[in-house]
């Protein structure tokens, strides 16, 4: 066993720095400054792109971390070109909160204001401080914090609403994206708001935060978790009425670390326990989506009986996390098999070895999908340099 743990704690090392070195060499804008808008499957520049929120959240969280796990040099400086550019171009002065999207030149684009682009802002900025200690890095990642209880938080029902026009104003469009539906209330803002809390919290433990990192817990338990079923439910209207019966095997079995990791933030024993079991429970059920090959398919449709047969590189991220923590948790080697597994999967079928960096994902023939971006709005180093650190921080504590 331990030589298994050596053995899979060195591929992801490897991996985390492959994943880096490529988003360094390849997707830097020298020219406009931050990080290029989107780069295809081929590795070619599209050039006037837009600059995503999320994507450069996610590469300002992804450098840190990184920084904070390993001390490179280099990724602490590559997590500050992102902060710079956040703070420059992404922040709105005037009315608080972050644009979804800017122009390839930095400027305002689509200023509506999605709650989950500054759950993903307070997340970057909270793992940048701890590689900082810069308290200009707290007090924004603070005042994004309270304007989203200010503007977003549902006091009669708890929970958060999704998006607003830059003014926070009500907005007609809610939704993250096309494919999603255009509903008050999401698990994946709801999932991803208290990720960014829980972050915030270890560096900053106040006791209001701690209160809506408690709320966000309940509500996973009593509204997002569907009962019956165990999965996550997508999609609510603002009383938590369920509207959408998707199942996202990829969120189910990410959302089992995340709650884990939030109940333990703040001491809850009683939910620490409680979270334990569910997420035994998730993980159980989000191998009804776990293909004979190791790979996590994308999603299931009940009601059309519809199993979306597409294998992207996110959810086997996630699966190599998830089905750690559930290790970690029953000390059934099970799971410790169906993480390695998951990797073994990404291994074969999801990193470019050719061109760097993980393939967006494959179809259910095993052809590459190769329309879709190597980096955009979407793809970014978050869900796979994040798995490596997991998986080698998670092995670390085991030889502790």
């Amino acid at each position: 066993m331990s030589e298994i743990l050596n053995a899979y704690k060195a591929e992801v090392s490897e991996e985390l720095e492959n994943i880096l070195n490529y988003w360094v060499d390849n997707t830097i804008d020298e020219a406009d400054r931050g990080f290029f808008g989107k780069i295809d499957n081929d590795n070619k520049v599209i050039p006037g792109s837009p600059k995503g929120s999320v994507l450069n959240a996610r590469i300002l969280w992804s450098f840190s971390a990184a920084y904070n796990q390993t001390y490179n040099a280099l990724y602490l400086g590559v997590a500050t070109i992102a902060y710079l550019y956040i703070i420059d171009h992404f922040i709105d002065d005037v009315h608080g909160g972050v644009y979804w999207t800017v122009d390839h030149q930095g400027k305002p684009l689509d200023t509506k204001k999605q709650v989950y682009a500054s759950a993903f802002t307070i997340y970057a900025l909270s793992e940048y401080y701890k590689a900082t200690s810069d308290e200009a890095v707290l007090v924004e990642a603070k005042k994004l914090y309270y304007l989203l209880v200010e503007k977003s938080y549902d006091a009669e029902n708890t929970g958060y609403l999704e998006a607003f026009t830059r003014q926070w104003a009500p907005i007609a469009d809610l939704r993250l994206s096309a494919k999603d539906a255009n509903e008050k209330k999401s698990m994946n803002t709801h999932l991803h708001v208290l990720e960014a809390y829980t972050t915030l919290y270890t560096i900053w433990p106040d006791e209001g935060l701690k209160t809506q990192i408690d709320t966000l817990l309940h509500n996973f338990t009593e509204h997002i978790i569907d009962s019956k079923t165990k999965h996550l439910v997508l999609f609510f209207d603002e009383e938590w009425n369920a509207k959408s019966d998707t199942v996202s095997y990829g969120h189910d079995i990410e959302a089992t670390w995340l709650l884990l990791e939030a109940a333990e933030a703040i001491h809850h024993e009683e939910l620490i326990e409680k979270v334990k079991g569910i997420c035994i429970e998730i993980s159980e059920v989000t191998l009804e989506g776990l293909d004979k090959d190791g790979g996590l398919w994308y999603e299931y449709e009940p009601s059309a009986d519809h199993l979306v047969k597409e294998k992207h590189w996110w959810p086997q991220a996630e699966a190599m996390v998830g089905f750690y923590n559930t290790y970690q948790i029953t000390g059934d080697e099970k799971w410790l098999k169906l993480s390695i597994g998951s990797w073994g999967f990404v291994k074969q079928h999801i990193l470019d070895h050719e061109n760097g960096e993980w393939f967006w994902g494959i179809y259910a023939d095993g052809s590459v999908m190769a329309t879709e971006d190597k980096a955009g709005i979407w793809k970014c180093p978050y869900h796979n340099s994040r798995a490596c650190l997991e998986v080698m921080r998670r092995i670390s504590l085991n030889r502790d």
